[in-house]
This record gives C-alpha cells, structure tokens and sequence, in this order.
C-alpha cells in the first residue's frame, strides 16, 4: 500500500454500508468487508487510500488530531464534538432529526415558566444546553447513552432530547415530538491540515464525492418526478 494513502474514517453502524457504497463510486473500494472484518484499518483495492473504523463519537477526533484526513459522520455527532473540522459536503443520506420529545399523557405541553424545575435526559448535553440556552430556559441535564426513550417512561426525566427518524419509537413509548431543534445528515469531514499537504489527492476525491452526491440526488428527484 502506498505510504501516503489517504486515511479515511467511517463510523461503525448505520451509516457503514452507505458510506462504503458512496466510496466506491468514486473508485475507493475495501479490500474487505468492513461490516464483517475484524481488522479496524483496511487498504483499498488499489492501495491508494485505507478506511479506518471507528465509533461515531470517536470520529471527529480521529479527524481533528489528524490520524485520518478525511471522514464520514452524523451532523449530531459533530454539533455535540464541537471539533474544528472542515465540513465540506452534506452527503444526503442517513437523514433524521434531533428532537425534544415528551409523554403523550401530557398531551404534548410545553410550560415555559415550569422549565426551571424540568429534567431533561439525552445522550447530546452539549447540544441540549445550547438549545435551552438560547430560549432562555434552565434545565437539568441528565446525560444517558442508551434507551433514553425510557427516562420519562420511570420518571427519571420529564423530557428527552434524541435523535429520532420515523418516530415509531417515541410512539411505542408513549412519547410525542414537541420541537424539532435540528435536521441530521451525513457529512463528510476533512483535516484543515491534511487538506494542505494532501491537496493533490484530497481536493480531486471531494469533488469526486460531490459529483457522486449529486448524481445520487438528481436520480431520486428524477425518480420522485415519476
């Protein structure tokens, strides 16, 4: 493999196969399966670039501190980061919302002047306090990393703010969207450092990407129009 390949972070999960699908439309293709391989650093066919698999949340900082040059993530994950990171295409897919939510047997009321005294849980504290923040309402924050739908359900919160797509998990807990505080793509993610020194492939393989988000865009417009 070339000693400069470009380094590439993905996140583990749901945004995987996309991102894998993505980059081998532009020619970048694993030499193995990174949903099934035990290795976390993996050459592409060719040897000019290697995918690099890590956790959502550990991704802008792989990013950031420059061990990969380029990356895929969830706009959540960067909101909560708060890395200094290039964000130079929205790629379109893995489209959901952050949202607060609340139980339906409250018939869905916001109180604003009861919002001194409210628990909110979520597994985005820094994104949850700016939102409040900004509509000048003091909360408790009680961060959680899973099942967050279930802090109202026993009382340990009196709201949630999660990521959410379809919603049906809010509705099979009871639970109803009260406001939207942001849409959620996935982004791609570039080293402001890597992006100097590796501008002669960098540069080529973002337009690549753009070329490939919009030919992908354009389909399902057409596809829609239908």
């Amino acid at each position: 493999m070339d000693k400069n390949a470009v380094t590439i972070a993905l996140p583990k999960g749901r945004l995987l196969p996309e991102c894998t699908r993505l980059f081998s439309l532009v020619g970048l293709r694993p030499a193995e399966d990174l949903d099934s391989s035990r290795k976390l650093l993996i050459p592409s066919e060719e040897g000019s670039a290697r995918f690099l698999v890590v956790r959502d949340k550990d991704l802008p900082t792989y990013v950031d501190y420059g061990a990969a040059d380029l990356g895929v993530v969830g706009r959540d994950v960067l909101m909560e980061a708060g890395r200094d990171l290039l964000e130079p295409l929205d790629l379109g897919f893995g489209r959901c919302r952050i949202v607060v939510a609340g139980l339906a047997s409250r018939g869905g009321r916001m109180d604003p002047g009861g919002w001194g005294h409210t628990r909110v849980a979520t597994k985005y504290p820094s994104i949850t306090a700016r939102h409040f923040a900004a509509r000048g309402q003091q909360v408790e924050i009680i961060p959680l990393y899973g099942s967050i739908e279930l802090a109202p359900v026993v009382g340990l919160a009196d709201r949630i703010v999660d990521l959410v797509s379809t919603g049906e998990t809010l509705r099979q807990n009871n639970l109803v969207e009260l406001e939207q505080v942001a849409e959620v793509t996935a982004r791609l993610v570039v080293n402001r450092a890597s992006l100097k020194i590796k501008a002669d492939r960098l540069v080529p393989l973002i337009e690549a990407l753009r070329g490939a988000v919009g030919a992908a865009s354009a389909s399902q417009s057409e596809g829609r129009a239908r």
